[in-house]
């Protein structure tokens, strides 16, 4: 790096609550089981789901604490909610009169808009966010018959459409876990059945992969590349096994067993790298009871540990990690299925509190990016061409971790070349990405990163 840049200073928060500990927050403004919950890049999370006053959709404020009421939509229960590289949301499927139909909520108007029809009609599907900024749809249950589906769909942002891709291998995953490993790879695996399959978006099909042991009830990446999974069914109900998939060597591993059996809990993978698991729903006599426990799974000893509980027992309900590294709890399926008024929302306040990461910027929101082998600052005066590599300079992301972070010029999902601590500069990240093809020019076009379901803030530079 050959050009003087102020380096920001990224230090763990120092946190006023109790780490380890649950505490309330806002009132939703509607009782919302089965929820869906979408971290903005304005740092605001748009919560959709059924609610008692009706379909809709509601903001919450980090600032604030408070939930308020937006937009309007026709997306109901069981859909998936998926932050595009433009900052829009895509919202698919779900009960309703029409399962096949999508929305985009545009966060600067708070309305949302149709767009293309799925292909199917999908309930409990998966939805992941691709590498190339398209959106890959898997399996999930039609409604009226209901039957499972196995086949797959990518969304396009740039045309709005949804295509047929692959087909998931034996058979359909209806709550499936879908997870975009490190090398662009999507691992999916079924729920009412032990099998696994890779799908790869450049041949656009689905191959085998190692089978876990049981029905998995939450999947999630970890920063060493690897994939936990957690919970779940096994053929005596409710499940304390874990076990870790590895893309390397393509097989699951028995892990650490929890501290107690989980079904339909949260995972969230916090700011040190380290998983917080929240909630279970108890199956056989206790069927739709639902519990507050909660545990960390340490990725560096290999362990589970109890952490704080809950204020309110909970199941399927959301859990997105905020900028500031707390995790938001919100939904309550179990007061849906109990009859229980809706309790507020509650923030986890974890033991390391780390913010997400930060865009370095010059003045007046210029990026402090260079032209790649060069101390020229990327500008409305110097600016940047289609194709070209870029030095983009950050802070924030997780040392040694593998997960690459997603970034967006333009609107467009830029090609991430390489990553990692910037050479010769304490606590600073440097990411080395390409222009993407379809960027509008302009002296300047907005940059923004996003690295483990985190927005950052957003830079402008000069495009050509």
């Amino acid at each position: 790096m050959k050009i003087g840049i102020l380096i920001l200073s990224f230090l763990t928060v120092a946190w006023g609550q109790s780490p380890g500990t649950f505490t309330a927050t806002g009132n939703l403004t509607s009782n919302r089981p089965f929820t869906r919950a979408t971290l903005l890049p304005n740092g605001k999370v748009l919560v959709t789901g059924p609610g008692s006053q009706g379909v809709g959709a509601e903001l919450y404020d980090p600032s604030t604490g408070k939930f308020t009421a937006t937009g309007n939509t026709r997306i109901w229960a069981s859909h998936s909610s998926t932050l595009l590289a433009d900052g829009r949301v895509l919202l698919a499927g779900g009960y309703g009169s029409n399962g096949a139909h999508a929305e985009l909520y545009n966060p600067a108007t708070g309305t949302f808009t149709p767009t293309g029809e799925m292909t199917t009609a999908r309930i409990a599907h998966s939805a992941t966010l691709l590498k190339n900024g398209k959106v890959l749809i898997v399996g999930g249950e039609t409604q009226f018959p209901y039957r499972t589906d196995i086949t797959a769909e990518l969304y396009d942002p740039a045309t709005g459409a949804f295509t047929l891709t692959g087909s998931f291998l034996g058979g359909g995953p209806i709550v499936g876990s879908a997870t975009l490993l490190a090398d662009g790879k999507i691992l999916v695996v079924g729920f009412y059945s032990a099998l696994a399959a890779l799908y790869d978006p450049g041949s656009g099909t689905f191959s085998p992969t190692g089978s876990p042991s049981r029905y998995h009830g939450s999947a999630i990446l970890l920063t060493n590349g690897k994939v936990l999974f957690t919970g779940g069914i096994d053929d005596f109900g409710e499940d304390i096994h874990a076990e870790l998939y590895d893309p390397v060597a393509g097989v699951f591993t028995p892990a650490a067993n929890m501290t107690t059996p989980r079904l339909d809990h949260s995972a969230t993978l916090l700011g040190d790298g380290t998983v917080l698991l929240a909630g279970n729903q108890r199956t056989g006599s206790d069927g739709g009871r639902a519990f507050a426990s909660a545990e960390l799974y340490d990725p560096v000893t290999g362990t589970f540990s109890a952490t704080g509980d809950m204020i309110t027992p909970r199941f399927g309900h959301a859990a997105p990690l905020l900028p500031d590294g707390t995790v938001l709890i919100v939904g309550t399926p179990s007061a849906y299925a109990d009859g229980y008024p809706e309790p507020p929302a509650e923030l986890y306040h974890p033991l390391v509190l780390k913010p997400a990461p930060v865009l370095l910027s010059l003045a007046q929101g210029q990026s402090a990016m260079l032209h790649a082998g060069t101390s020229r600052v990327v500008s409305a005066a110097d600016p940047a061409i289609t194709g070209e590599a870029l030095e983009i300079y950050c802070a924030g992301l997780i040392d040694g971790s593998v997960i690459p972070p997603q970034v967006s010029i333009g609107g467009r999902m830029a090609e991430v070349l390489w990553f990692g601590n910037a050479p010769g500069f304490v606590g600073l990240n440097q990411i080395d990405v390409r222009v993407p093809n379809g960027v509008v020019p302009g002296p300047a076009v907005p940059v923004g990163l996003t690295y483990i379901d985190r927005p950052s803030n957003e830079v402008t530079i000069g495009v050509r």
